[in-house]
C-alpha cells in the first residue's frame, strides 16, 4: 500500500499551515485530494469580484493540484461551497462562471459535481470554495 504524501501550496498555504495546522494536498498512489479552496491570493485576500473569487479559486486549486502532480484533466469530483445570492438558491452567476470554467480547464471531461450553498465558509469575506479529487493515469 502506497504511503501517504502530503503537500503545502507556497504562499497562502504555507501562511495557513502556519495558523490552522493543516496541509493543502494529500496523495496515496494515483489518488491525490485538496482541501478546499478559496479564492484569495497568496496575502489570505479576496476580491471585490465575485466571478474573480471563483476564478482565482480554481487557479489555486490548479496550483495545488500540481504540487501532487495531478491537473484539472485528472479531476474526477468536484464539491463547491457557496454563500447564496438568495435564500433559496446559489445563484445563476456563480453556476454559470463554475460550469464555465469546467469547460476550459477540463475540455470534455466533466467531473461529478457537488455544489451547496452554505450560511459562512472558513474567511471573512470568502464567498467560495472549491474541493476537488483527482485520479492520475485515466487518459
Amino acid at each position: 500500500m502506497s504511503r501517504p504524501e502530503f503537500f503545502v501550496t507556497p504562499g497562502a498555504g504555507e501562511k495557513l499551515e502556519a495558523m490552522l495546522h493543516y496541509r493543502q494536498a494529500l496523495r496515496i498512489g494515483d489518488r491525490v485530494e485538496i482541501s478546499g479552496q478559496g479564492g484569495w491570493d497568496d496575502d489570505l485576500a479576496f476580491p471585490e469580484d465575485l466571478e474573480e473569487e471563483i476564478v482565482r479559486a480554481f487557479d489555486n486549486v490548479e496550483r495545488t493540484l500540481a504540487l501532487a502532480g495531478a491537473t484539472w484533466r485528472d479531476v474526477v469530483h468536484v464539491n463547491s461551497y457557496h454563500l447564496p445570492d438568495a435564500p433559496d438558491q446559489i445563484g445563476e452567476r456563480p453556476t454559470r462562471v463554475m460550469a464555465e470554467q469546467f469547460r476550459k480547464r477540463m475540455g470534455d471531461r466533466a467531473p461529478i459535481w457537488t455544489q451547496l450553498g452554505v450560511a459562512a465558509l472558513g474567511a471573512p469575506k470568502m464567498r467560495v470554495e472549491i474541493r476537488v479529487t483527482a485520479v492520475l493515469g485515466q487518459d
